[in-house]
């Protein structure tokens, strides 16, 4: 594997950032994961520019577009795939061991990890856990997953493979890495982004081409949903069979059925809408 590493392909083996980088000593960046398949990535463009507000968010100076861009296509090249999820870390850089941050330049890393197409159908958990919709990081793509981690742990041990949050107030708001689709009757639904939630770009894209609107929705309404589905951009529209311990037969319903097909057409005629 041939990784990008501050304006470079190396070797996976000799691939390396300092243990100074303040994205390792204390999450200091963030990051996007592209779709990449045959050697093209999914949404560049929309990716780089949530990267830009990500940083922005954080307090790092913005990424130069053109390099990222130019990272990824190196990676890209150097390691020919049908399929896999193209990452994209920027870091605050070397540091202190501390919040403050140094004053060397940001760390950019890209990666590309070959990978299996998702299954149609998974099952997801609730936890405990609040999102903190008011946080400095709520909506920020951030490094900073260390609940994601936890969360993501006790789903899997549940024989699940994702962990769904409520927010402060007991709303539904994300999954780990995903963003979350209930069908109410024929009413496709998604929670806002002031709940806390990402702006997943495969969340926009299945709101614009499928018709979805966005509401307001207790994390409860999991019980009592027709059909459940998650989104991301490794998983495009991945239908739910399972919620906690609700079985949800027939999965994928008809909703969820059309808007993995839609999402499915729009996105094969178009690389980056």
């Amino acid at each position: 594997m041939k990784i990008w590493v501050d304006g470079e392909l190396r070797d996976a083996a000799s691939a390396a950032v300092s243990v100074l980088d303040h994205g390792l000593t204390v999450g200091d960046g963030v990051f996007e994961t592209l779709k990449a398949t045959n050697g093209t990535a999914f949404a560049m463009d929309r990716h780089l520019v949530r990267l830009a507000r990500s940083a922005r968010g954080l307090g790092l100076p913005e990424p130069d577009p053109a390099r990222v861009r130019q990272a990824c296509l190196a990676v890209l090249d150097a390691n020919p795939a049908p399929y896999g999820a193209l990452r994209i870390t920027y870091t605050g850089g070397i540091a202190p061991l501390g919040s403050a941050r140094g004053d060397g330049e940001p760390t950019l890393v890209v990666a590309l990890e070959r990978t299996a197409r998702r299954p149609e159908t998974t099952a997801i958990v609730t936890v405990p856990w609040p999102r903190n919709e008011r946080g400095a990081l709520a909506g920020l793509k951030t490094t900073s997953y260390g609940e994601n981690v936890v969360a993501l742990a006790r789903a899997r041990e549940r024989g699940a493979s994702e962990a769904v949050f409520g927010n402060t107030r007991g709303r539904l708001c994300e999954g780990t890495g995903t963003n979350v689709f209930v069908v109410l009757g024929s009413e496709l639904v998604t929670p806002p982004l002031d709940s806390g939630c990402l702006a997943g770009i495969t969340r926009q894209l299945v709101i614009d081409w499928a018709g979805a609107r966005e509401a307001d929705l207790p994390l409860d309404v999991l019980d009592v949903a027709d059909e459940v589905f998650l989104t991301s951009s490794t998983r495009d529209v991945q239908a739910v069979h399972r919620v906690d311990d609700r079985e949800l037969p027939g999965a994928p319903g008809p909703v969820t059925a059309k808007a993995a097909r839609v999402f499915a057409e729009r996105s094969a005629a178009d690389g980056n809408p």
